[in-house]
């Protein structure tokens, strides 16, 4: 047993405390508030307590757990809200009332709940680490056991089918070792895998602006950067509703504690559009508010991307929203101060960079040691003082993701959703998927994009000289790109997410869009070489066929696009005909 030496905030330096080792649980005090080993320096410990210190005096006890912070992994973690430990908030108030009491014990799954066991293995069968037991329904989802990944061997005994509670023994080793239906692994240890894959798929948003101009890959990474109130939590929102996952692990890290409140109280309410049921049936929330202790919320990302390494360890495609890794960054200088190590850029801690690496290296399609194909696709929000894309945690980001969706604040007062500014975003996948879109959407799809980021390039250099001479001194032809433009930033880009149609978008309908887009402009252009005027082209019902595209439901869209492209092929020409 150890004994407090200092306290400064969320750190303690502990003295005498026996056989201490990195990232060990300790309790710290009477109270026994949690704590982590983050620093030995000879018989010193500097533990970062995750819960307050307000009232700890120097002198009190210190004992070890001996063990790493660790995750349950198992049945019940589903349509869960964890604090981010992987304490269970609705426990947590049923034991305390609506405030988190220090030194609160509570199991991060239900031990009392029995699930229906269906084993996959049989007595006398060799197991390895992340072979399948047998599954356990949960909600419509099937949720597969695993032996956990450091332990193996032949299976003395397996439980028969029937009912049994997280604690109960289904499978016993020939070594005497017990597996149950959950298992514990340490949140800052990757789960091991057979081999990463090459990211060759994508990972649909159902937003068009990200899946045709900006797309990520299954298992790849993005940022979406942005200032306050342009749209970041929202955006991930609607790509944890309507991304192409299996499972969303959603991280509330450090954000405003009204903002965390509409999401616990949104998600529930949220239809799933894949089965029609709530969505929090395939969703973890994990909650750690900026009252919250900050020591904590640095734990808070290793606690969700343990939890999603977990489901894609069974196969699944998993979808991780950080939100925000700017308050983990602002957590991680918190603490290093307080431990007073030298700071870098803007006081952040010199391994920043090297954390937030580690922290999105663990995204990925990988081959699991079962053998099956899982995928975690990591997107994380960064929240920059002011909007400066230049701080060191947005540049950071920067170099490590593959995907960068940069919110614009001014776009968001024009009212632009999603408020992406198509000109500072980007993606390092096009390339990697260019075969997959012309496999899966159209042979043309890649120069057909070309075309759209032209016509939306050719715009933005015509407005800037629209500011200085008006659109009067434009000729008919430059009026024409302006106008197709404009077409394409309000009917494409922009999705109204309360429209229960144009808040998704399959990638055929965008595809279609796209088309009708580029049809309207060369039709423009034939038009004008044929003596037609640029009033013409915009006095053309076909306009406002184009606008009302993106409303049109996924059923009635081809026979849409049939009249739009039967209506084209004579448009724009208005006097000339007559």
């Amino acid at each position: 047993m150890g004994v407090v030496k200092k306290i400064a905030g969320p750190a303690v330096i502990a003295e005498n405390l026996a056989d201490a080792k990195m990232f060990d649980i300790v309790r710290v005090g009477n109270e026994k508030l949690v704590g982590e080993i983050i620093r030995l320096d000879g018989e010193t410990c500097f533990v970062q307590v995750y819960e307050d210190t307000n009232g700890l005096i120097v002198g009190e006890p210190i004992i070890t757990t001996k063990l790493p912070l660790a995750v349950e992994l198992g049945p019940g973690m589903l349509n869960g809200i964890f604090d981010g430990i992987q304490r269970p908030l609705d426990k947590i108030r049923e034991a305390s009332g609506m405030y988190i009491s220090r030194g609160i014990e509570v199991s991060s799954l239900d031990r009392k709940k029995k699930w229906a066991f269906t084993p996959m293995k049989k007595a006398g069968d060799t197991v390895k680490g992340g072979d399948v037991l047998g599954t356990v329904p949960e909600f419509s989802f099937t949720h597969k056991i695993l032996v956990p990944p450091d332990q193996g061997g032949k299976l003395k005994s397996v439980a028969a089918a029937g009912e049994y509670t997280i604690d109960d023994t289904v499978a016993e080793l020939e070594d005497g070792t017990k597996l149950r239906l959950a298992h514990f692994w340490p949140v800052r240890k990757a789960r091991p895998i057979t081999r990463k894959l090459d990211p060759n798929e994508p990972f649909l948003t159902g937003m068009r602006i990200l899946d045709v101009l900006f797309p990520l890959t299954a298992g790849g990474t993005a940022a979406i950067p942005g200032p306050f109130g342009s749209g970041k939590t929202v955006t991930q929102q609607s790509i944890a509703k309507f991304g192409d996952a299996d499972i969303v692990v959603y991280v509330g890290c450090g954000e405003r504690g009204n903002e965390m409140t509409d999401v616990l109280v949104e998600f529930p309410e949220l239809e799933d559009p894949k089965t029609g049921k709530p969505l929090m049936e395939r969703t973890i929330l994990i909650a750690n508010t900026s009252n919250m202790p900050v020591a904590a919320r640095e734990a808070s990302l290793y606690t969700g991307v343990t939890i999603a390494e977990y489901f894609r360890d069974q196969g699944y495609k998993v979808s991780l929203m950080a939100d925000s890794t700017s308050r983990w960054a602002e957590a991680l200088r918190e603490i290093a101060s307080r431990l007073e190590e030298m700071p870098a850029e803007e006081g952040y801690p010199p391994y920043l960079s090297s954390r937030l690496s580690a922290f999105y290296e663990r995204s990925g399609k990988v081959t699991t040691l079962a053998g099956d194909q899982g995928a975690v696709s990591v997107i994380g929000a960064v929240s920059p003082a002011g909007g400066d894309f230049s701080e060191p945690v947005t540049q950071a980001t920067l170099r490590i993701t593959g995907g960068f969706w940069a919110l614009d604040a001014q776009l968001a007062r024009a009212r632009h959703f999603p408020a992406i500014n198509w000109a500072r975003s980007y993606s390092l996948f096009l390339g990697i998927l260019e075969s997959w879109y012309r496999a899966n959407i159209a042979p043309d799809y890649p120069e057909l994009r070309t075309q759209l980021i032209t016509l939306l390039q050719r715009e933005a250099d015509l407005q800037q000289v629209v500011q200085l001479v008006g659109p009067d001194a434009l000729q008919d032809a430059e009026r024409l790109s302006l106008e197709i433009g404009r077409i394409a930033r309000e009917d494409f880009l922009q999705q109204n997410g309360y429209d229960k149609v144009d808040a998704n978008c399959s990638m055929p309908k965008a595809y279609g869009m796209m088309q009708m887009i580029v049809a309207m402009y060369k039709r423009g252009e034939e038009a004008l070489a044929k003596g037609a005027s640029i009033s013409d082209f915009l006095g053309d019902p076909v306009i406002e066929k184009m606008g009302r595209t993106r409303y049109v439901p996924e059923a009635e869209f081809p026979q849409y696009k049939a009249e739009f492209d039967a209506q084209i092929k004579n448009a724009f020409m208005g006097g000339v005909k007559a």
